[in-house]
């Protein structure tokens, strides 16, 4: 295995030579949804990027044991110590039980990663599946000295922690900062600082969602889930810790402060982090109206819309974007990333058509260097895309007679296009909206065929016009006719 990959650390904020606990094995953790309601864009643009990072590491020849978990408990309403639940304040809204809300989201999860054609994780663990493996480790804490517990309540203690260790290594932010920054909540007075934060919570009467504990009926925390659920399958210490940026601060911090003073190491060694989305420049959010829930986008019902997109042309589209740089989405970028697509995939069809020539005016062998040297680059797949579209280059090059290729090079170029396209970006041919579409054009083409035999070039011409006026250009060489959408 000839291991050149370079992973950007949010722990450090540099690039480094990623370099496995257990080679060839590598423990991936990221964080997933809480499934309370319809899975949100930012969310799927996290997803997709450790999809292509799950996707390349396998390809290289690492054996990766990929966990995403599901937060089904423990999530209240602004992410605090206190206030409503999420899932039973949405379950009295749809007037079901909360293990209903979770397993409708769940399966609308689902068909959304597969829509998107994303890989399923290795395991995919349940908060409400381990609360005995969050009440293990949270009397461990408490038996280490970080944890104390008040009327039923457990609570980290931050201050005892940032004594013997740095409490915000992940995002390097001034304690004084947070502490400005801090809100008088509902059970401060029980808290010896203000920015410990509950590991188990005491159930009210009124909530739903509770489980016996040492310390009386609870539920957890929603931080300590994914401590116990990484140590759990991957270790004390694993490889890969992931999820969106709006993480780190708050939930991966605390994250590593509990992982750390329970097991004595940090959780993980590269921490990996995606941006945010941006809509026409500005920060997509509820609150300013500007969000799209992935349907919207495939349908195009929603006001910034001119059209539907397809779920490959919205995964091109978040791919041409370095998943630590912001994704803008606009109408514009959306359609020129759907013309993008077409174009790729309508080379790929030429492939089979190529007539291989005794000498070969094409380096593969350095496009192919230059597309892993991308990957390698903390999966550069903006670059890779650029590398690809000069795949797209000579292909129709050749397809017109105006460059040669021989047999061997177009064998590895047919190799290049499907791990990298196919099976490393993890694009695939979608189907004909309508299969009789297939079948009216190859008629008309071979109209347009016997006027040409004809001499009759009127009727060729304006056959070609009016198809290309539609949206459908055709191409002509000396063999046959191909068509394809613009």
């Amino acid at each position: 295995m000839n291991n050149n990959l370079l992973i950007y650390n949010t722990l450090t904020r540099k690039k480094e030579k990623f370099e496995p606990v257990n080679p060839p094995l590598v423990g991936l953790y990221v964080c997933g949804p809480t499934v309370y309601g319809d899975v949100h864009l930012g969310n799927c643009r996290t997803f997709v990027s450790f999809d292509l990072i799950y996707r390349y590491l396998c390809h290289v020849g690492f054996k990766v044991r990929y966990v995403r978990n599901i937060t089904d408990a423990g999530h209240l309403e602004g992410d605090r110590d206190e206030g409503d639940d999420k899932f039973a304040k949405k379950a009295k809204l749809e007037k079901l039980e909360p293990m209903e809300i979770v397993q409708k989201y769940t399966i609308g999860f689902h068909n959304v990663m597969s829509l998107f054609n994303a890989l399923p994780p290795s395991i995919e663990p349940t908060a409400t599946g381990h609360i005995c493996e969050q009440i293990e480790m949270v009397e461990q804490l408490i038996k280490n000295g970080y944890a104390y517990e008040v009327n039923g309540t457990v609570y980290f203690d931050v201050e005892k922690y940032r004594t013997e260790y740095n409490y915000t290594i992940l995002t390097n932010r001034q304690l004084e900062d947070l502490l400005a920054n801090t809100r008088e909540l509902g059970g401060q007075d029980e808290k010896r600082g203000r920015l410990d934060f509950a590991l188990w919570i005491k159930a009210k009467p009124e909530h739903i969602m509770h489980w016996p504990s040492p310390w009386g009926q609870g539920f957890p925390g929603w931080h300590i889930e994914c401590s116990a659920m990484s140590r759990k399958y991957l270790g004390d210490l694993f490889d890969i810790h992931g999820g969106g940026m709006d993480l780190a601060a708050t939930h991966h911090t605390n994250e590593i402060a509990q992982s750390q003073a329970c097991n004595h190491t940090t959780p993980a060694k590269y921490w990996m982090h995606t941006n945010m989305l941006t809509v026409n420049g500005t920060r997509m959010s509820k609150s300013a109206g500007n969000g799209f829930l992935p349907k919207e986008l495939f349908t195009g019902n929603h006001p910034l819309l001119t059209q539907g997109f397809s779920p490959m042309t919205v995964r091109f589209f978040m791919l041409q974007a370095h998943y630590r740089s912001t994704l803008d989405f606009s109408n514009e970028a959306l359609l020129a990333s759907s013309k993008g697509f077409k174009r790729l995939m309508t080379a790929y069809g030429l492939l089979d058509k190529l007539k291989p020539a005794t000498h070969s005016e094409c380096n593969i062998q350095e496009l192919k260097e230059r597309c892993y040297a991308a990957m390698d680059d903390d999966f550069n797949s903006p670059i890779l895309i650029a590398e690809l579209f000069e795949a797209v280059r000579i292909i129709n090059s050749v397809y017109d007679g105006k460059a040669a290729i021989t047999e061997s090079d177009l064998k590895e170029l047919k190799k290049l296009f499907n791990e990298f396209v196919f099976d490393i970006l993890g694009l695939k041919e979608e189907a004909s909206e309508n299969q009789d579409l297939n079948s009216l054009l190859d008629f008309i083409i071979k109209l347009r065929s016997e006027a040409k035999n004809s001499k009759d070039y009127a009727t060729s011409d304006k056959i070609r016009i009016g198809l290309q006026q539609l949206g459908i250009q055709l191409k002509d060489n000396k063999d046959e006719t191909i068509w394809s959408k613009v």
